[in-house]
């Protein structure tokens, strides 16, 4: 046969393709170096029994293949398994063996579990002894142990429990496939933060400590709580009653705040406002609520007596007068007839400047205050605005919550005892009606060429007391004149009865 050219070129590339294949498979495949023990080094692992490890088993290093079992061979104390470890992984000394099962039907291997870290690595000679190595429960002896958990359970009941293992489980198969996931993930993470997990164990016995310590206190809490389950229990027809009623009254509620969702945010805000007030005049609120129930019992006592009657319109019959004799005050007015508290005068509008009560207009307020403006101890209007207690000030008094809040004193236009001539004479100098010092005054000047108001006059009739007023009406006034006679200035100035 003549070979040609592109014969022999073929016959080459044969070659190279048959060698290239052959050298995948010894050394890829059947690994031959391995087996000459090339880059190889062994380590003995003593075993109490073999626990179905065979020879060629696999050896993983945390879940990495890193060697073979060449051999297993009987001891006076066991088994003694030699492990064929690749030398291009380093593995420390310190570790622990394990044979393992992947599966239930076998394919048993060794694990390697290292202990730390640090300390030297294995090398080719080393022993693993009896003491850091585990083999597997033997399946015989599990066989046996749930036989004799079967036979204890009465035959006449297995069926029941299977049959309610079933409704059980049944159907629930990717949730218990979640469940068995998430703690297989749950353990990953665990052996992951192993050393924080020791910690928290080691460091668990001041908190175990206190737990002992509050035993009292916990069986009482679980006694209170066995009793409001017992009561639950109880109320057992109350409690179904509130679990279907809940969500429509949950409804009523959420439709009643949307349709006063406009509003009760203002609502809310006012509220707050009117809290801070409530809270300032808590003692002041505090002492109406426990006076008004006497005051509401002597308000009824004083009206007992004209019950039913044509008096009962005419209101309470009660006065403050204490018909006792004191001694005179030192002011040139004297005291009033059966002791009765006189009239104040001084701090209000003068004369010429008071609205006549016929009229049926209502013009602006004055700015500024209107009250007594007598002394705090003067017998004038003695309950009146300028012994009101500051509530936010303890121990002042003063008319106005400008006052309260400030440095300004209570300053009197005078005594009260202006029993002629202007009633609020003074020196100080102060307005009328009284400003406080923040409040802005506008003073309106009258239009130009507004005439004075007039003075009226009427014609009075001393034996009957009538007189027509400026509003064409007809008035009786008939203490200014006495038995049909006129009075002189003297006798005015005499209380009556003298």
């Amino acid at each position: 046969m003549r070979m040609t050219r592109r014969i022999l070129i073929q016959m080459a590339i044969f070659s190279a393709i048959a060698i290239l294949a052959l050298g995948i498979m010894v050394f890829g495949y059947m690994r031959l170096p391995t087996l000459l023990g090339v880059g190889q080094y062994r380590v003995t692992v003593e075993l109490p029994e073999t626990g179905g490890l065979y020879p060629r088993s696999n050896v993983t290093y945390r879940g990495v293949q890193v060697g073979q079992v060449k051999s297993i061979e009987l001891t006076d104390t066991g088994v003694a398994a030699v492990l064929s470890l690749d030398s291009g992984i380093r593995i420390p000394a310190d570790l622990e063996a394990e044979v393992h099962s992947v599966s239930a039907v076998g394919e048993q291997y060794v694990q390697l579990l290292p202990r730390s870290g640090e300390g030297p690595e294995l090398k080719d000679g080393d022993v693993i002894p009896l003491g850091r190595t585990r083999v597997p429960t033997d399946i015989n002896a599990v066989l046996d142990d749930t036989a004799r958990g079967l036979q204890a359970i009465p035959q006449e009941n297995l069926r029941t429990v299977v049959d309610e293992a079933y409704i059980a489980v049944g159907g629930l198969g990717p949730e218990l496939r979640r469940l068995v996931t998430g703690s297989a993930e749950l353990a990953v993470d665990a052996r992951e933060n192993l050393d924080p997990l020791l910690t928290l164990i080691d460091q668990s016995k001041p908190v175990l400590d206190t737990q002992t310590d509050t035993a009292g206190s916990i069986q009482a809490w679980a006694a209170n709580l066995a009793d409001i389950s017992g009561q639950l229990q109880n109320q057992d027809p109350a409690v179904r009653g509130i679990l279907a009623k809940g969500p429509g009254a949950a409804d009523e509620v959420r439709a009643l705040f949307d349709r006063l969702q406009p509003t009760l945010p203002i609502v809310l805000a006012n509220l707050v406002s009117l809290g801070e007030v409530a809270l300032a005049y808590q003692p002041s609120l505090e002492q109406f609520l426990v006076l008004l129930p006497q005051g509401t019992a002597v308000t009824q006592a004083v009206g007992v007596h004209k019950r039913g009657t044509k008096q009962d319109y005419m209101g309470d019959a009660l006065i403050f007068n204490l018909n006792a004799i004191l001694p005179a005050l030192p002011a040139p007015l004297p005291l009033p007839p059966q002791n009765l508290p006189p009239p104040c005068m001084t701090g209000f509008l003068p004369a010429q400047q008071q609205r006549v009560p016929v009229f049926e207009d209502y013009p602006d307020r004055p700015t500024g205050d209107l009250y007594c403006r007598t002394p705090q101890d003067a017998p004038f209007n003695v309950r009146g605005a300028r012994n009101l207690p500051c509530v936010t000030v303890p121990g002042k008094r003063a008319p106005t919550w400008q006052m309260c809040e400030s440095d300004e004193q209570y300053v009197p236009l005078n005594d009260g005892y202006n029993w002629k001539g202007d009633p609020n004479a003074t020196l100080s100098g102060q307005p009328i009606p009284h400003v406080p010092p923040d409040v802005p005054v506008a003073v309106t000047p009258p239009p130009p060429g507004t005439p004075p108001l007039p003075v009226a006059a009427a014609e009075y009739d001393p034996a009957s007391g009538k007189y027509v007023g400026p509003d064409g009406r007809v008035y009786t006034q008939s203490n200014l004149a006495r038995d049909g006679s006129e009075q002189t200035w003297q006798s005015l100035l005499v209380p009556p009865g003298n």
